[in-house]
């Protein structure tokens, strides 16, 4: 039997039908993402539902899709900004921007962009610009790598947030990024010599995507200002951020418990099992959200989470057990704080060679690769990890996922 949730988690879900079987058994197995989506949006219709439908108090959304497919849901209007103004005014470290009133500039996938766009397109007037999601945060992307950023775009953005900036009594603005994509521009400002042009942020978080370890680093050196991890989902809203000092995770879980349950066992990674009453319509029970963590002693205590270390659909099984994104790139980070970017590619297998060929990817941030002992290092290293051969191969661009995100994997077809 699978543990049963709260009396009150019972009580609230029991007239949905996707749970009327499991609350009659008294059991609620982990619910998967095709679950949600199978006979939606009837599995979740109750006349409550139906009825805030018609008022325009719920809405249809899409999930961004990033490392599954798009999936339906139905929440209230800008669920996940209010999620994120929340955490914004009560995080320690990023509060004061938010108190002195300063805009949000968000800079992470065009599709982000698209979206809010789609949105404005339907009422013109509810904001100050199609880019603009309230009339507090605007989203500044247009390009769908950020390698592909030339001068004349990348001065764009820069007006754009001087504009901002200067905009504001004392210059301050929070920017929310996806950490790849910062560190894109942070390679621009540096080859074209713009940083007397890019007024500086009062505190940055990085989300959407797994932020590499020399991502990180390269931000909280170059910022001198607060920098947060936050994770979380379009489903779920936010969950963890971190504390910049230390790096630990700050749980935000209000209507909400977590469960970790194993991926292998003692592998020490684990799968992120979360309930959350957060959306009245659609609360979800058990829920896997396809992510992995790791714990400070590798038990399932969600209060000692020290890593969230990527996908549970990218994870890559090895003779050693299941390897994580995390995993993999604290090996590259141990060798190199130069990579910027990595991926693994697997080649299909061809007449003589049964495995395939593997190649770890990678882009450094000067475009030099590494010198020839690091690069022998860096095979060493990775093929301990993976249990096979994996020749590093420097590149000068490694292309961003359809999403607008890196994946670290490219799996044989």
């Amino acid at each position: 039997m699978s543990p049963m949730p709260s009396p009150h988690v019972v009580d609230r879900v029991r007239n949905i039908p996707l749970y009327r079987e499991s609350v009659a058994r008294g059991d609620f197995p982990i619910l998967e993402k095709a679950q949600i989506a199978q006979g939606f949006p009837d599995n979740w219709m109750t006349p409550a539902l139906a009825g805030a439908l018609a008022t325009g108090e719920a809405e249809y959304v899409l999930s961004t899709g990033t490392n599954h497919a798009r999936m339906q849901l139905i929440r209230p209007p800008l669920f996940l900004l209010r999620s994120y103004y929340r955490l914004w005014s009560e995080h320690p470290d990023l509060r004061a921007t938010w108190e002195a009133d300063g805009k949000r500039i968000s800079l992470t996938t065009v599709l982000a962009t698209e979206h809010v766009a789609r949105v404005n397109a339907k009422n013109p007037a509810a904001t100050p610009g199609a880019r603009w999601l309230d009339d507090r945060t605007l989203y500044l992307n247009r390009v769908h790598d950020p390698a592909h950023w030339d001068r004349p775009e990348v001065c764009r953005m820069l007006a754009e947030i001087r504009e901002i900036a200067d905009a504001h009594p004392s210059g301050t603005y929070h920017l929310d990024c996806s950490g790849p994509h910062l560190a894109h521009l942070v390679r621009k400002l540096d080859a074209w010599d713009l940083w007397d042009d890019f007024p500086l942020p009062g505190s940055i978080v990085h989300a959407y995507e797994y932020t590499p370890l020399n991502v990180r680093a390269l931000l909280r050196d170059r910022f001198d200002c607060p920098v947060v991890d936050l994770f979380g989902s379009t489903e779920l809203g936010y969950l963890y951020s971190s504390d910049p000092r230390t790096g630990r995770y700050r749980p935000h879980l209000r209507d909400m418990s977590v469960e970790l349950v194993p991926v292998a066992p003692g592998s020490g990674i684990h799968s992120l099992i979360v309930t959350s009453l957060r959306n009245p319509f659609m609360p979800l029970v058990r829920y896997r959200s396809g992510d992995c963590v790791r714990t400070a002693d590798d038990s399932t205590d969600p209060g000692l989470i020290t890593a969230f270390c990527g996908r549970e659909k990218e994870l890559l099984d090895t003779p050693q057990g299941p390897v994580a994104q995390a995993d993999l790139d604290a090996h590259v980070t141990a060798v190199s704080d130069r990579v910027l970017i990595f991926r693994v590619v697997e080649a299909p297998a061809s007449a003589g060679d049964v495995q395939g060929r593997t190649t770890l990817e990678y882009v450094t941030f000067d475009d030099e690769p590494l010198d020839a002992a690091r690069s022998r290092r860096l095979a060493e290293t990775v093929q301990d990890l993976l249990g096979r051969e994996c020749a590093p191969v420097h590149r000068t661009h490694v292309p961003i996922g359809r999403s607008g995100k890196y994946a670290w994997l490219e799996r044989s077809r």
